[in-house]
């Protein structure tokens, strides 16, 4: 697997045809975000901007929990003031850490993120980047950073978008706990499973729906999309440029495969299907 990490401590890859598992695998720390898993995560997403026959990325936790969120260890250690003119590595790390969920935010994949136990912290925000995001019922979700007087920096964009400035202040001010389906209610999560089978058979049956789907539209689309929400553009630009997102992928191949195989009741070449 070409640019991806070779042999990863934090993370593990598993390649499953035009699938790839990401595996937060640290179950030990509940899958906390240390360091190492950061770096490893950056290398997979980068890897990742360059691989178009890889067309859906999950990203879940190993040992039945999804992610406890940052590595409270290291930020207590790195608490002391910093001497005059000492370089800030704590901030460094943390910006980093935006730096990394604007990658799976932004990936050209349809990303699906899984979540069991507890997604705390970082991991809620992470949960937040999901193009599909499923959660078992019981899982866990809490924006904690407040009750451990911290503050939910890097995740706080992507929160604020997904669920709204009024649901995010609530969970950010009081760090509540939500269950899988009070996640789903919220607009955290797309789908709720009531037991480990059920996820796994949500699971595919999205990535089935996905394979169906010409991964270069699903790239543009996300990056539509992703233009929409971000503001600061006029309706009139946007919809200038989603004009031309249209004639360019009516025109592709993508494009004259697809309403050939409209016309001809035929399945177009990249729906290869999905057995799981």
């Amino acid at each position: 697997m070409s640019g991806l990490p070779s042999n990863p401590e934090f993370i593990k890859l598993e390649r499953k045809g035009p699938v790839l598992y990401v595996w937060l695998n640290k179950p030990e720390t509940r899958n906390a975000l240390v360091g190492g898993m950061g770096e490893e995560l950056r290398q997979t997403f980068t890897a990742l901007q360059t691989m178009p026959d890889v067309r859906v990325v999950v990203l879940r936790g190993a040992g039945g929990t999804f992610c406890a969120g940052g590595d409270l260890k290291n930020f207590n250690a790195a608490s002391k003031p910093l001497a005059p003119g000492e370089h800030d590595a704590l901030k460094e790390a943390n910006r980093n850490g935006g730096a990394l969920f604007q990658m799976i935010d932004e990936a050209r994949q349809a990303t699906i993120v899984v979540v069991e136990g507890f997604a705390m912290g970082g991991g809620f925000g992470m949960a937040c980047l999901g193009d599909i995001t499923i959660a078992h019922a019981d899982a866990q979700f809490a924006m904690s950073e407040v009750t451990l007087g911290i503050v939910p920096a890097q995740i706080s964009p992507f929160v604020v978008r997904r669920i709204g400035l009024t649901a995010a202040r609530r969970f950010g001010v009081s760090g509540g706990k939500l269950n899988g389906t009070q996640a789903r209610d919220i607009g955290i999560a797309h789908e709720v499973a009531a037991n480990n089978e059920e996820l796994e058979a949500m699971i595919d049956a999205n990535i089935a729906q996905v394979i169906k789907c010409a991964p270069n539209a699903v790239a543009i689309t996300k990056a539509l999309m992703h233009r929409v929400a971000q503001g600061g553009l006029p309706m009139d630009r946007l919809l200038d440029q989603a004009a031309e997102d249209f004639t360019s992928a009516v025109r592709s191949d993508e494009g004259r495969e697809g309403t050939s195989a409209f016309v001809e009741k035929r399945k177009p070449a990249w729906n290869v299907g999905w057995k799981g």
